[in-house]
């Protein structure tokens, strides 16, 4: 029924898998030590950058970011190879984190919006909406069934619902609890990726 995993995209679920038993055992201090935090506040450190897309806040979230990984992963590691793959899902991650790094600072110093910097942010959902974007130019005509929905789509319109899913949800002012503006910056990161590797032109 499933694929077998590939090297990298197994190596990843090994270390989310590992890193959320141990911050689960450990606690939430070690959790939050390692997610990111806005750079002014006092709890930012340099290494969060690359840690915080290994913390998960709890089951539902990293199930459901590790499912992705999997889903979306494979395909496209065995399209890239291991190497060009790495690459790309941490470049698409540290997009998604500039992105939403940047939505942050402009609200806070061009909207005088009122934002508390000591909130950290974390996981891996922004890569992962950029394997889903690198997945949709690839694979487009593939048709997906997802846990929820259980509707079989075309990859191209799953990733279409979603991103317009996602940029209302960014710009409707509500507070989720989701970083929105993160999962855009993976997405947007990936396709220019793409762009960038020649890979839209063919498609």
């Amino acid at each position: 029924m499933f694929p077998p995993l590939t090297d990298v995209v197994k190596s990843l679920i090994i270390i989310n898998v590992m890193m959320f038993i141990g911050t689960q055992i450990a606690g939430n201090e070690i959790k939050y030590m390692l997610a990111v935090f806005y750079p002014t506040s006092e709890y930012f450190q340099p290494y969060q950058l690359i840690t915080h897309m290994f913390m998960h806040a709890n089951v539902a979230h990293i199930f459901f970011n590790m499912y992705g990984l999997f889903m979306f992963g494979v395909p496209l590691e065995q399209r890239f190879g291991p190497k060009k793959f790495l690459t790309y899902y941490l470049l698409t991650g540290f997009g998604a984190l500039f992105l939403y790094m940047v939505i942050m600072y402009i609200q806070i110093n061009q909207m005088g919006m009122v934002i508390d910097i000591n909130t950290p942010m974390l996981g891996a959902s922004g890569a992962i909406f950029g394997l889903l974007a690198g997945f949709g130019v690839l694979f487009a005509n593939h048709t997906i069934r997802l846990l929820i929905p259980p509707i079989p789509m075309k990859a191209k319109y799953f990733v279409l619902i979603f991103g317009v899913l996602e940029l209302y949800l960014a710009f409707s002012g509500r507070n989720t609890g989701v970083a929105h503006f993160a999962h855009i910056g993976g997405a947007i990161t990936g396709f220019l990726i793409m762009a960038q590797w020649g890979m839209l032109k063919r498609r």
